[in-house]
């Protein structure tokens, strides 16, 4: 039986079934143990939307270095930070409403917090599941 090699390379199709795989076995998850631990936490993200070239290099260096670290036996864990100050977030919900008409001093607390809290809702997952796209070690 001869199995053709496809002509160009699909990425996605290995990198979904390779992560996949990883996650189902749990490589990355770390535990306390007898080992020695070594732990990197990723600054918490600003909910301002997705990640940028300045994030991916700061996450690669990390990624690079937590997956060394499990390669010399240590008990190595990755954890992304997920909460913040939203002093970013705030700014740009508020330039959104701006886009729309509204300025944020004519809004009451409450109206602006669900603002805030449709932006979270549509963003503030984005960072974590891009991170996962890219096959990011986190625990």
């Amino acid at each position: 039986m001869s199995t053709e090699i496809p002509k160009q390379y699909e990425p996605g199709k290995a990198e979904t079934k390779w992560y996949s795989h990883w996650m189902k076995q749990n490589y990355f998850h770390s535990e306390p143990d007898h080992r020695e631990a070594y732990t990197v936490v990723i600054p918490p993200p600003n909910v301002t939307g997705v990640l940028h070239m300045g994030h991916m290099l700061n996450n690669t260096i990390q990624d690079v270095l937590v997956r060394r670290a499990r390669m010399q036996g240590k008990n190595a864990c990755w954890v992304p930070g997920t909460d913040h100050a939203s002093i970013a977030t705030e700014a740009k919900v508020v330039q959104k409403l701006r886009t729309e008409g509204i300025k944020k001093s004519d809004l009451t607390r409450a109206e602006f917090l669900k603002h805030a809290y449709e932006w979270k809702d549509k963003y503030g997952g984005v960072i974590l599941e891009q991170l996962k796209k890219l096959g990011a070690s986190c625990d």
